[in-house]
C-alpha cells in the first residue's frame, strides 16, 4: 500500500521545482538534490547583526534587520565570516510550498563537523529551522561559525531542508520491529525509547593508543567551505587517543568529533534524523542534530558499516564521557516514495562507510603522528 504520509524524495523535489513550488533565480547545482533532501544556497548578501533573534508572528525577517544588522557583507566573491559572530543571509531558494507540505532544516553534515551553527528563518516565524505547510516566502539563514572562521560565498550550501507530508515518525513498535527485520544500529540489545533508537560512544577505537577523535583548535587560519581536501588536519586539529582509560573529560567551550560505537543504517524506504540526548543525564550535548539519508550504511550502496560521527560539546562544566555512553538518539521517518538515487549510490557522497572522519575540507593524512 502506498505511503501517504512521509518524507518527500527526490523526484518529489524536483517536482516541486517544476511546479513553482520551490523557487531559485539560478539553475540547481547537479548534486543539490539528495535523496530526501535539498541543499540550500547562500545568496548575494549577509547581514551581521547584534543578536541572533526570530521575527515571530506579524514580522519579516527582513523588518527586525533594519533594527538589528551591523552591516553587510557582499558575498558574491566570498567573505570572512568570524567567529563569535551572528550573521543572517537570505538564502537563493524561497518556497511557495502547498497546504500541505511542511518541511525542515538542519546543517550539513560538512558544516557540522566545522562547529558553523546554522539555522533556517522564515518570516513570522516562531521557531528556527521549522517550515510551517503553506508557507510562502523567503528563506534566510543564521550562520555563526563557532570555532574556526571561515570564507563561504553565494552558492555556498551550509544547510539542508526536508519536505514531508502527514505525520511520518515511526513510533516505537514500528521503530523496534523495523530494527528486528533491517538492523538499524549495530547492536544485540538495541535501547528504543524516547521515540528513537540510541547511539553510543565509541571511545576504544581498535584498542590502546587507538585515535578515537579530535578536538578544535584555537586561533586558526580560515576554513573555505567550498574547497575539499585543501586543509592540513594538524592545522586545524589536535588528534585524541586510547591511553588506557576509555574515557574523555569535555572541557567547556571545546569541541569534539568523535564517533558512534555502532555502525548505523538507513533502509532505503526510511530517513533518519539525530536528535540529542536527555541533558537532564549529563552536561553534555551531541552538538548539532542531523539527517541521514535513505541508503545511508545500507550495504547495496556501498555503505556496509557506516558509523555516526558526533559533534560534541559539554556544557558550563567539565563532564566525563565514558565508552559506550549514550549520547543520541535516532528518529526515522517514512518515505513517501524510495528514492531514485540512494545516498552513496553515484552521489559523491562524503561520508557512506564512514568510521571516525573529519570533514570533506581536510587532507586525510596517510599517519598521524602519535602525541
Amino acid at each position: 500500500m502506498a505511503q501517504t504520509a512521509g518524507i518527500l524524495a527526490d523526484r518529489a523535489i524536483r517536482a516541486l521545482l517544476d511546479g513553482g513550488r520551490l523557487m531559485t533565480p539560478r539553475p540547481l547545482d547537479p548534486d543539490q538534490i539528495q535523496p530526501a533532501s535539498l541543499d540550500l544556497r547562500l545568496g548575494v548578501k549577509a547581514w551581521r547583526v547584534r543578536a541572533s533573534f526570530l521575527p515571530g508572528p506579524g514580522n519579516t525577517v527582513e523588518s527586525k534587520l533594519g533594527r538589528l544588522a551591523l552591516h553587510e557583507i557582499d558575498l558574491s566573491d566570498g567573505a570572512v565570516l568570524e567567529t563569535g559572530c551572528v550573521y543572517i543571509v537570505p538564502l537563493l531558494e524561497s518556497l511557495a510550498l502547498p497546504a500541505g507540505i511542511a518541511a525542515s532544516a538542519n546543517p550539513k553534515s560538512s558544516t557540522g563537523r566545522l562547529d558553523i551553527f546554522t539555522r533556517v528563518m522564515t518570516d513570522y516565524g516562531q521557531e528556527f529551522d521549522k517550515i510551517a505547510p503553506g508557507y510562502t516566502g523567503p528563506l534566510y539563514l543564521e550562520v555563526s561559525p563557532r570555532t574556526f572562521p571561515i570564507i563561504a560565498r553565494t552558492g555556498s550550501r551550509l544547510s539542508q531542508i526536508r519536505f514531508r507530508q502527514g505525520h511520518a515518525l515511526l513510533d516505537e513498535s514500528e521503530l523496534s520491529e523495523l530494527h528486528r527485520t533491517q538492523t538499524l544500529v549495530a547492536s544485540d540489545t538495541p535501547n528504543v525509547s524516547g521515540g528513537g533508537i540510541a547511539l553510543s560512544i565509541d571511545l576504544k577505537g581498535a584498542g590502546d593508543n587507538a585515535l578515537v577523535g579530535y578536538r578544535g583548535k584555537h586561533h586558526t587560519a580560515v576554513v573555505d567551505v567550498d574547497k575539499r581536501a585543501m586543509h592540513e588536519v594538524h592545522d586545524f586539529w589536535e588528534p585524541l587517543y586510547n591511553r588506557g582509560s576509555a574515557d574523555l573529560i569535555l572541557d567547556p567551550d571545546e569541541f569534539y568529533i568523535l564517533v558512534s560505537r555502532e555502525s548505523v543504517h538507513v533502509p532505503p524506504d526510511f530517513a533518519a534524523e539525530m536528535t540529542p540526548f536527555d541533558p537532564l543525564v549529563g552536561e553534555f550535548r551531541v552538538h548539532y542534530a542531523g539527517f541521514f539519508d535513505p541508503g545511508f550504511g545500507h550495504s547495496a550502496s556501498g555503505g556496509a558499516g557506516s558509523r555516526a560521527v558526533l559533534e560534541v560539546r559539554s556544557h558550563e562544566v567539565p563532564f566525563i564521557l565514558e565508552h559506550g555512553q549514550i549520547v543520541g538518539r535516532l528518529v526515522y521517518e517514512h518515505m513517501l516514495e524510495r528514492p531514485e538515487t540512494l545516498y552513496g549510490s553515484g552521489l559523491g557522497s562524503n561520508y557512506q562507510a564512514q568510521g571516525l572522519k573529519l570533514s570533506k575540507h581536510f587532507r586525510a593524512p596517510s599517519e598521524i603522528l602519535r602525541l
